[in-house]
């Protein structure tokens, strides 16, 4: 797992960065009632998307959380006053403060279904009746474009999976809140080259190839006989999909 205080100084630039974030908030906010007016954005990490939301969406109040120090400081540098370092599970707000709430790139780095299930119902907990849950599913299936950079890759260990598109849904389901659309946006900037995906491997980006392990070593080395070790293969397309919440 990474240390997200140790990554917020390089997270955008690495992910993407701005265009990566207006497409991430667009297609959030497509998913949203046109009378929305209070957003909590839940794990707002850097605050990048957090800031669209808000600047996209004029009168709507957005609050963003994150239990990272680093990532909350550079969140509360973009959003004075709007931003609360907090544990998603146990969200300091009242019950039915928010007519909306977010929560892009969080559920797949749930420590297992229980923590989903709790992530889940704390955002449906803060969330008004009839207000919309927005979350992205299926975030690893995202990564796999049909490159040759998957191919070397599609024998490593799998990882759990604990975002898939049904189990969320199950878990929103046992919370009161009922399907209500879905979007896709594609993570511009993200398309990964063999060089850059050799720099991920050893830093700890997949979960089951652990720094330094000989068997991440071997993936190294294939990688590195790819051809055009630079060139970004196609971005992921990530998944989002909305919840309502009976009332």
């Amino acid at each position: 797992m990474l240390d997200y205080d140790k990554e917020a100084e390089r997270y955008d630039a690495s992910r993407g960065g701005e265009p990566r974030a207006a497409a991430a908030a667009e297609a959030a906010l497509s998913l949203l009632p046109p009378d929305t007016r209070s957003l909590l954005d839940v794990a707002c990490g850097t605050g990048i998307v957090t800031r669209r939301l808000a600047a996209v969406r004029r009168g709507m109040r957005v609050t963003g959380v994150d239990l990272a120090p680093a990532m909350t400081r550079q969140a509360a540098a973009r959003l004075p006053g709007a931003v609360v370092r907090a544990d998603s599970r146990r969200l300091p707000f009242r019950d039915g403060e928010f007519d909306a709430v977010c929560s892009v790139w969080l559920l797949h780095l749930a420590a297992g279904p229980a923590e989903v299930r709790a992530i889940v119902g704390e955002c449906a907990r803060v969330l008004r009746p009839g207000g919309v849950y927005v979350t992205t599913v299926d975030k690893a299936a995202s990564h796999n474009v049909g490159s040759d950079i998957d191919v070397v890759l599609s024998s490593r260990p799998p990882s759990p999976v604990r975002d898939a598109a049904a189990d969320v849904e199950s878990h929103a389901a046992a919370h009161g809140l009922a399907p209500a659309g879905q979007a896709r946006f594609t993570g511009r900037g993200q398309g990964r080259s063999p060089r850059r995906t050799i720099a991920d491997l050893r830093r700890g980006w997949f979960v089951t190839l652990p720094p330094g392990d000989p068997l991440a070593e071997g993936f190294a080395a294939r990688l590195a006989q790819l051809p055009d070790q630079d060139r970004p293969r196609p971005a992921p397309v990530f998944s989002l999909r909305a919840f309502r919440k009976a009332g």
